[in-house]
């Protein structure tokens, strides 16, 4: 009899459910406590009850939880000394692709095709449980809907990616959410899609999903009241000037939802060349100066420890502290930018 199903499946290799990890590596009350205020802190800078900017920076993927772990402590000590922007860690462990490409480190941990995908959720609980310790929150894209049974827990801000803001899954699963949720732009350069999003995300849905144990599931969601619109540039060119972010938020308040937007620097908005991320980043600091766009709250960089980005051809010959997706800007450069940003807002 002639196979008709799963003729293009390989294997089904079973996965540890996210309760047996939640129980192995349990948040601890410190970061609980991280968690959950800056939650608060940043759906109140989202809504425009806190004046500060929230400012998501860091690796554009974690591949190296020391590095990161080293970036995160760095990142920690000199937030301490920042008062006009509000830090949070960009720590992301999904790669949404163009085409193919490492997808991440819950997809394959070891860096080699091996996709030993119990070992990546492991090691990313495990980031997440050192970096929120630190007193650092996080910041990530929430790509396959599955992942977040086995992190959200420790996650303060979470981001829909250009490629899946169009996605029904996406937007059902950000309704879920427990943190506010911002919805990127579409590659193509469709604000209108973000926005779209942000107001399935609000609603309250049903869809397939699994529960703490595994178990296939009905999750019943009631929205998220915080879903906000991320602009990152498109095929069209950057969307960081003065109208683009005026236009985007008009486009949310003529929806009815409250106007506010966080601009990615990095992206097309630095068309992938991370020596021009200071660019979009400057003009941002400038509208936030002048006051020119109240609903702009925040910004995004990626950032490491140094500059640049690498191939990954040989995991063992890797350059320490440098990215293995998009480019970033080094710490030295980070360090600057804010600083200076800091002083200029403390002014205005």
């Amino acid at each position: 009899m002639e196979k008709i199903r799963d003729i293009n499946i390989k294997d089904y290799s079973p996965i540890t459910p996210p309760k047996v990890f939640i129980d192995e590596i349990p948040i601890s009350e410190k970061s609980k406590n991280v968690v959950s205020e800056s939650r608060n802190i940043i759906s109140n800078i989202v809504h425009g009850k806190d004046n500060r900017i929230l400012l998501i920076t860091g690796p554009c993927s974690i591949h190296d939880v020391e590095a990161g772990l080293e970036y995160a402590k760095l990142l920690t000590e000199f937030s301490k000394s920042i008062k006009n922007f509000y830090i949070v860690m960009r720590v992301y462990f999904e790669k949404p692709r163009t085409t193919i490409g490492w997808k991440g480190l819950i997809n394959d941990p070891d860096l080699n095709n091996t996709f030993n995908m119990d070992k990546g959720l492991r090691k990313a609980r495990t980031f997440l449980n050192d970096v929120t310790s630190l007193g650092m929150p996080t910041a990530t894209e929430f790509l396959d809907p599955f992942t977040p049974q086995y992190l959200a827990d420790f996650v303060s801000w979470g981001a829909i990616g250009a490629r899946t803001t169009e996605s029904q899954t996406h937007r059902q699963m950000a309704s879920g959410l427990s943190m506010p949720v911002g919805f990127k732009n579409g590659t193509g350069g469709s604000v209108q899609i973000a926005v779209d999003a942000m107001g399935a995300a609000q609603g309250e849905h049903a869809f397939l999903g699994i529960n703490e144990d595994g178990q296939s599931s009905i999750i019943h969601t009631s929205g998220n009241k915080y879903s906000h619109l991320i602009l990152r540039g498109s095929t069209q060119g950057p969307n960081f000037d003065e109208k683009s972010v005026a236009d985007s938020l008009n486009l949310v308040k003529n929806q009815g939802m409250h106007p506010s937007v966080v601009v990615d620097c990095s992206h097309a908005n630095c068309g992938k060349d991370h020596k021009k991320m200071n660019i979009a980043f400057k003009e941002l600091v400038r509208q936030k100066v002048n006051d020119l766009n109240p609903g702009l709250v925040g910004m995004m960089l990626e950032s490491f420890i140094n500059e640049g980005n690498q191939k990954l051809e040989n995991p063992n010959n890797l350059k320490y502290g440098v990215s293995i997706t998009d480019p970033c800007i080094n710490w030295e450069e980070t360090v600057d930018l804010i600083s200076k940003a800091d002083k200029e807002l403390e002014s205005s």
